[in-house]
């Protein structure tokens, strides 16, 4: 029975939770759902519109709110937004519902990877980019480790292979 909880993956912003959770979701025949998307589906806008328009305390209450209510009857894997476990109870109810798998990247490989992508669209990095992003992400990430430890399993994304989550998975 226990292989029908949920999983879900937590870790930083770029970490590569939606693509990990894709790939991880078809191997293990499980359902895939991105919180992100989720959230933007409640809002009827983007999470950067609902950050600018609502600020971050109301796009928080809006997340924990989205997160408790995922449709989870069937097995899935679920990828939650970078600052999802580090607010009010979500680590803790994620890990009482099913599985956390934290995916660990070190500052300079998250911002390699934030760099590549479209920044704009991540309201928490507010237009940074080179050293002072690096130096946003390090700080952001010191703060959040303590929550983000408190997963299930923690996986160093520089050696992983699909087959180690699916093993994790069970």
């Amino acid at each position: 029975m226990n292989n029908r909880k949920p999983i879900f993956l937590v870790g930083f912003m770029g970490s590569g939770k939606t693509t990990w959770g894709r790939k991880l979701a078809q191997k293990t025949e499980r359902s895939f759902i991105d919180l992100d998307d989720e959230i933007t589906t409640e809002a009827g806008m983007t999470i950067a519109d609902y950050f600018l328009c609502h600020g971050e305390t109301a796009f928080r209450e809006l997340e924990s709110r989205v997160l408790k209510r995922l449709p989870l009857e069937q097995p899935a894997i679920v990828s939650t937004g970078g600052g999802t476990p580090c607010y009010f109870d979500n680590m803790a109810w994620m890990n009482k519902t099913g599985k956390t798998i934290y995916l660990y990247l070190p500052p300079k490989a998250l911002w390699n990877r934030l760099m590549q992508t479209d920044i704009t669209s991540r309201p928490a990095l507010k237009g940074l980019s080179g050293i002072e992003l690096l130096n946003d992400i390090t700080s952001k990430l010191a703060d959040r480790t303590p929550h983000y430890e408190q997963a299930t399993h923690v996986v160093d994304q520089l050696s992983l292979q699909l087959e180690d989550l699916v093993n994790l998975v069970g």
